[in-house]
């Protein structure tokens, strides 16, 4: 059976459904190809024949003048058997089959797709879909999602596997206007009638761009082999995980979407648990998630200290932090001492770290700057989570950002709080020099708990 790099490597791509329409997904995807640099050759496959872009079209795949590595299938569902047995005859590595309506759509859809899937391991070609957008591989610019843009196939260090389409489409659109959030590889699962999650979990875990793998996942086909791959692949890299259809409705649900079969949720966590795989419920928890390793070191324990202006909102980080299996941190008494330099009440200095009124004698530099000194020496203390106002414009975080940058052995998460624009500057700021920032500090207390997760599993201790 071919790999799947064979395919994610390929140079030349055929696109089934090539249209000279502009408004078509064919002609679109086209587009995408040419805009966002891919360095191969194209073909279109259209039975009128047609050019888009000097792109040629030809009736039939065997028709094109050189090999053909990859196809993409936009095509009805009934002409699909035929495009693949054409496919073979050309020697075809790997298909994407975007179009719907097989086993999700009922017993005849069903019937089909087990077509498909005989084709394919008859000619030995590896296939993704049906029901998908397919792949990306920003090294070499080949896609099949016909809605990508350049910042798509901008290369990052993400590689994400989804179990989905549009969504996945859309949510890497997203992750792309953020040069953390993008991606090394892509892969749409669809259906999976070929490649299934396990096989997209062992081909990123060998990648050499890819350092963080995300997963969207609505069911595991192999679930034995799944958990093998995960365990091999966690010990290289971090695994994170969403998985649709945790409830008995989104699990009825997610049948109607990709066929995809219900297993007990509890069993699979813990499963999940063991592998070392990390598993997040939400987007937001994900997308965090991945900003945290991107730029910050594992923590060595799970000791954290709080700084912050308000003790009410660090009160409900203690909260996250405690049902995260978090700990504060005591601070020693040489870091008492520094820390009395600028902080001058010492209920004020215990953890967490009040930085009112003090603030408002000593400056906002000084006051943050010399606290944070004194925690990146304090061998107690292994994450520090910054809680602050975000109205004065960037200009006041400056010269804490450069402390950071320069002196920061241990995770640094700042949360700020205030006007929604000036947030939203400072927030910029702050992700412009790779510092992690978080809406909340709650959230960035998870991301921390993952990470120290992650660096027990692999045994990443000083």
């Amino acid at each position: 059976m071919r790999s799947v790099k064979e395919v994610m490597e390929a140079k030349n791509i055929a696109i089934f459904g090539a249209s000279e329409d502009p408004l078509k997904p064919g002609s679109m995807l086209i587009e995408s190809l040419l805009n966002t640099g891919f360095k191969g050759r194209i073909a279109g496959i259209n039975p009128r024949g047609g050019t888009l872009r000097g792109i040629t079209f030809y009736p039939r795949v065997d028709q094109v003048p050189f090999d053909v590595d990859i196809a993409a299938m936009i095509i009805p569902p009934a002409a699909i058997p035929a495009a693949l047995k054409d496919c073979a005859r050309k020697g075809v590595k790997g298909v994407v089959i975007s179009s719907e309506g097989f086993a999700e759509s009922g017993a005849p859809g069903k019937a089909m797709q087990e077509e498909i899937r005989s084709i394919l391991r008859a000619a030995d070609i590896r296939g993704f879909g049906p029901n998908t957008l397919g792949l990306v591989n920003t090294e070499t610019g080949l896609l099949t999602s016909y809605f990508a843009n350049k910042n798509m196939a901008s290369p990052g260090s993400v590689g994400f596997v989804a179990q989905s389409g549009i969504f996945v489409g859309a949510l890497l659109m997203y992750m792309s206007s953020f040069p953390v959030y993008r991606i090394s590889k892509g892969l749409g699962l669809g259906n999976k009638v070929d490649v299934d999650e396990s096989d997209a979990l062992e081909y990123l875990a060998q990648d050499r761009a890819t350092k963080i793998i995300g997963m969207y996942l609505e069911d595991i086909r192999d679930g034995r082999r799944f958990l093998e791959e995960a365990r091999k692949a966690v010990r290289q890299k971090p695994v994170i995980l969403i998985k649709g259809g945790r409830s008995e409705a989104g699990s009825a649900a997610t049948a109607s979407h990709t066929a995809s079969l219900a297993v007990n949720d509890a069993v699979l966590d813990g499963c999940l648990r063991q592998a070392g795989v990390l598993r997040v419920k939400k987007v937001d928890e994900l997308l965090a998630t991945i900003m945290g390793f991107q730029w910050a070191p594992l923590p060595r324990g799970n000791r954290i200290a709080l700084v912050s202006f308000s003790g009410a909102q660090a009160i409900m980080t203690i909260d996250q932090a405690t049902e995260e299996g978090l700990a504060l941190a005591g601070f020693t008494d040489a870091t008492q001492d520094r820390l009395s330099t600028v902080i001058a009440n010492y209920p004020k200095r215990k953890n967490p770290i009040d930085t009112y009124p003090d603030m408002n004698i000593h400056g906002f530099e000084k006051t943050s700057t010399e606290i944070l000194k004194a925690l990146f020496d304090d061998e107690e203390v292994d994450g520090i989570f910054f809680i602050s106002f975000a109205a004065y414009g960037v200009d006041m975080f400056k010269p804490l950002v450069k402390l950071i940058k320069e002196q920061a052995s241990k995770p640094v998460f700042v949360s700020l709080l205030g006007d929604a624009q000036d947030i939203a500057n400072s927030r910029n700021f702050f992700m412009e020099h790779e510092i992690p920032i978080f809406d909340f500090p709650e959230t960035g207390v998870q991301v921390f708990a993952r990470m120290w997760r992650y660096a027990d599993i692999i045994g990443d201790r000083p």
